[in-house]
């Protein structure tokens, strides 16, 4: 069950300060306002609004914000709100797959597009890239606050997880779509902090390249994270030390 979660090794992480999380709670209540609109203002029914529920408490956003999300979704006001996903090649081959939630598929077409081809990449068809990654769920949880790494191996493996990677403070646990809100649920009723569960796409291939050569990719990945109709920048690069 100690699988290769290759994710876990590619994702680049960003230090936090207030503009950044200014963005971040914005991309939140966006996703917790299409979550309520598609599936519902109960999140026991919505696994979508659950999932969003459970990202914008583990970044503490305020719980009226979320409270403000949850009923416009549940409105009308929201329509004109569209889910996009773009896919590209930045330098040196590297594959992204790009999700954007914007209300208005112009400017954030030309956005995107003029990102890609200022860092040297190039913005492809829909669908071209979707072979090179798989959609999977994706759990963080917090280690010292479970009772042992087999007792959680055990109930993951009986919830439908897939993969179990554990790394200095986390443990990083990866299943099918088909099992997310199985495995969601039986970590919720466990003693331990979740501390994010999310959908991403995970690479099947990669491609490693030195930290110096990688430079311009990661200028183009943090770009796209900071545009405001970007919701997730998934990739298959790995940067090697």
């Amino acid at each position: 069950m100690a699988g290769h979660s290759k994710w876990a090794n590619i994702k680049h992480r960003k230090s936090t300060n207030d503009a950044k999380r200014g963005k971040l709670f914005g991309k939140l209540v966006k996703e917790i306002t299409m979550a309520a609109k598609q599936g519902g203002a109960i999140p026991e029914s919505n696994p979508r609004l659950r999932l969003a529920l459970q990202q914008a408490k583990s970044a503490n956003l305020p719980k009226e914000n979320i409270e403000r999300a949850v009923k416009r979704g549940s409105g009308r006001d929201v329509a004109s709100y569209t889910e996009v996903t773009y896919e590209g090649y930045a330098m040196h081959g590297v594959a992204l797959i790009v999700e954007c939630t914007t209300d208005n598929l112009n400017r954030t077409v030309a956005a995107v597009r003029s990102l890609f081809a200022k860092y040297g990449g190039s913005l492809g068809k829909s669908g071209t890239l979707a072979f090179l990654f798989d959609r999977k769920g994706v759990f963080c949880v917090k280690k010292g606050t479970t009772t042992n790494e087999e007792e959680l191996t055990l109930a993951m493996i009986e919830a439908g997880a897939e993969a179990i990677e554990s790394e200095p403070e986390f443990f990083y646990i990866t299943c099918p779509l088909e099992t997310f809100g199985r495995v969601q649920q039986h970590l919720e009723a466990m003693p331990i902090v979740l501390d994010s569960a999310s959908l991403q796409y995970i690479p099947n291939t990669s491609i490693t390249l030195p930290r110096d050569t990688a430079t311009q990719v990661i200028k183009l990945i943090e770009a796209l994270e900071d545009h405001d109709d970007v919701q997730s920048v998934a990739h298959n690069m790995i940067v090697s030390s």
